[in-house]
């Protein structure tokens, strides 16, 4: 077992250094004060090639794994925080749904533009009334010759005020209560905003990308944009699932990451009663114990990652990745504004924006709850709770 980077991975982290390294602290506080989406980092990432990590080269991307991505997406977080990753984290792992189920004409036709970055998308799926139960989704979709007419809502739909594509999952035929997970239906197709209202969510932090409330009024998608079969969306959705997982845990841990070396750095700096505080233990220890809990996270995100890599089951591991992650990077993000103490709370320091920031791991895309009920589950063999 070899938990050392490969030297491939290792000349990919450096290349992504040099992309990152324009992108310093003032950039993302600024972003942040004026609420405006990163373009010139979007950009960067696009010319880099960054944004097609995980897609095959045939459509422009870069052919490799859920491992380099989340070694990618580590690092960007470790820069620019959630407001870095949510600026290219639907790039990376949406379109992977349409690699697995989409048409080879369907791909073909839009992930080219997705990995150059001359299309940005958003993923519609959560409603204000069904929370994580998607089986309960209410949004339809009814066939009308070569369209489907969609009526509903949705809500925390991120990137929306800025995509020029939307991927939206909607009932097309009604629940069966003995599998209700049939009869939802996935699209790829253009954000028609002359039929969808899409309104800002004014939230706690990650002010710089947009989160929305869609408003769908019969918006007309052409047959020829349903990915898969109708019906089967929700087993679509899945495949993204445990993706997802693994990319946002990877992305706590970066936060986590730059929250502890900004609290390190000022315990070496910062001096009370004539010595540095962080020659109290009082700081060293919670601080030290974020590190060993947020590279304990790492590996096991790196657990899950090979495993979906090699096609083999990770659910357990990418479920466990994510609660670890959130739980490590909460702690010491916390933990870093109380050692700055008075200037943690400025928003000069950062630390304040990490802290906010963290709660999107910590709450999306699954709570710690479920992560927990799904280990319990399938690791433990536990009766399902809910």
């Amino acid at each position: 077992m070899d938990y050392n980077l490969t030297p491939d991975q290792r000349s990919m982290l450096d290349a992504l250094a040099q992309s990152l390294a324009t992108f310093d602290d003032a950039y993302w506080l600024d972003c942040d004060t004026r609420g405006v989406f990163p373009e010139r980092f979007f950009e960067a990432m696009a010319a880099g090639g960054w944004l097609g990590i995980a897609l095959p080269e045939q459509y422009g991307g870069s052919g490799l794994g859920v491992t380099e991505a989340a070694l990618m997406m580590l690092e960007v977080a470790r820069c620019g925080g959630m407001s870095a990753a949510s600026a290219i984290h639907m790039n990376i792992f949406g379109p992977r749904s349409l690699l697995a189920n989409g048409s080879q004409q369907q791909c073909e036709r839009w992930l080219p533009d997705i990995v150059a970055g001359r299309v940005r998308m958003c993923f519609a799926v959560t409603e204000p009334n069904t929370g994580l139960d998607t089986t309960r989704l209410q949004t339809r979709a009814v066939r009308d010759g070569e369209h489907y007419v969609v009526n509903g809502r949705k809500v925390w739909t991120s990137t929306a005020q800025i995509a020029d594509k939307i991927m939206l999952i909607a009932r097309t035929a009604e629940r069966d209560e003995e599998k209700p997970a049939n009869g939802l239906s996935l699209f790829f197709t253009d954000l028609d905003r002359g039929a969808i209202d899409v309104r800002v969510i004014d939230k706690m932090g990650r002010k710089a990308v947009d989160t929305n409330e869609l408003f769908i009024d019969n918006f007309m998608i052409p047959a020829a944009d349903l990915v898969g079969r109708e019906g089967e969306g929700f087993k679509y959705l899945l495949h993204s699932l445990n993706p997802e997982r693994i990319l946002i845990a990877a992305e706590a841990v970066g936060i986590g990451l730059s929250a502890l070396a900004r609290a390190s750095r000022y315990a070496c700096e910062r001096e009370v009663f004539e010595r540095p505080i962080g020659m109290n233990q009082a700081i060293q220890h919670p601080l030290a114990a974020g590190w060993a809990r947020l590279h304990a996270a790492r590996l096991m995100l790196l657990q899950a990652a090979s495993l979906y890599d090699a096609g083999k089951p990770c659910g357990v591991e990418a479920n466990a990745a994510k609660y670890l992650a959130a739980e490590a990077g909460m702690d010491v993000c916390r933990q870093a504004v109380a050692t700055l103490g008075g200037m943690g709370y400025a928003r000069e320091f950062h630390v304040e924006r990490l802290y906010r920031e963290i709660m999107i791991p910590y709450l999306a895309p699954v709570s710690q709850q479920l992560a927990l009920c799904y280990v319990a589950e399938r690791a433990l063999g536990l009766p399902k709770s809910y």
